[in-house]
């Protein structure tokens, strides 16, 4: 473990960030959820780089993972802060059979695994905070991901260097949805890791945003013209220990 680990994770959480980085280097190789090349950087280029993303979620916030896969960044956040809730959301089922069988060998009782699309969630649950890493480009990012956002809640997506063009590219989405202008930040720019990227959108107006919101802002009567999308997820919830 890196000394800049100690940085990142508390030190009562630091055996469970190790747990996990060991489960992603054996099992997350052998199923393809991570590839080999990535085991030997797991701790600076995933988990503190994941982590760095918990400095802008507020105490106590729900949060919900869009894409999960191997559980970055949701995972992560959900061992350095035991304080938020977490949701996972991942299709398919190997992913959400390995994301389930972490949480339940690190005890996770502030995770949640839910089998599924984004949007089958879309008028159904709303949290305070969307996360997601290398899930799609902004303009499709915004469908996906703001009928989850609470009025005063905010997407929060990792990204890379051409975030300036994903927002130049959604300008047209990020006005229907009604979203105040994109912040993008800079995290751990002083760390010895690569800094995260992180990408902040909220509503322009929480007050004008009504529920259940709609999976597509140009609906007749949207916001609120939906009510869930469609699909067949499943969803485990884990009780708190």
């Amino acid at each position: 473990m890196p000394e800049v680990a100690r940085r990142a994770f508390p030190s009562a959480r630091l055996p469970l960030a190790e747990q996990y980085a060991e489960l992603l280097a054996t099992d997350g190789v052998v199923r393809g959820l991570i590839g080999p090349r990535e085991a030997p950087r797991l701790w600076d280029r995933h988990l503190v780089n994941c982590a760095l993303l918990g400095e802008l979620v507020a105490e106590g916030s729900t949060v919900c993972d869009i894409g999960s896969g191997a559980g970055l960044p949701g995972l992560v956040l959900a061992i350095a802060r035991p304080d938020l809730s977490v949701t996972l959301v991942e299709p398919l089922l190997r992913r959400t059979t390995f994301l389930e069988e972490v949480a339940s060998v690190l005890a996770l009782g502030n995770v949640e695994v839910f089998r599924g699309r984004a949007d089958a969630l879309h008028g159904v649950r709303t949290f305070d905070v969307v996360t997601s890493r290398a899930v799609a480009p902004l303009e499709r990012l915004l469908g996906w991901s703001m009928p989850l956002v609470a009025p005063d809640g905010a997407l929060i997506a990792m990204k890379g260097s051409s975030v300036s063009d994903e927002i130049d590219a959604a300008a047209a989405e990020l006005t229907r949805w009604g979203c105040a202008a994109p912040e993008v930040l800079l995290l751990g720019a002083d760390w010895p890791v690569s800094p995260t990227v992180a990408l902040r959108v909220a509503w322009d107006d929480p007050t004008q945003v009504s529920w259940p919101l709609a999976a597509s802002p140009d609906r007749p009567g949207a916001p609120g013209a939906r009510a869930a999308g469609r699909g067949r997820p499943t969803s485990k919830r884990r009780r708190r220990t």
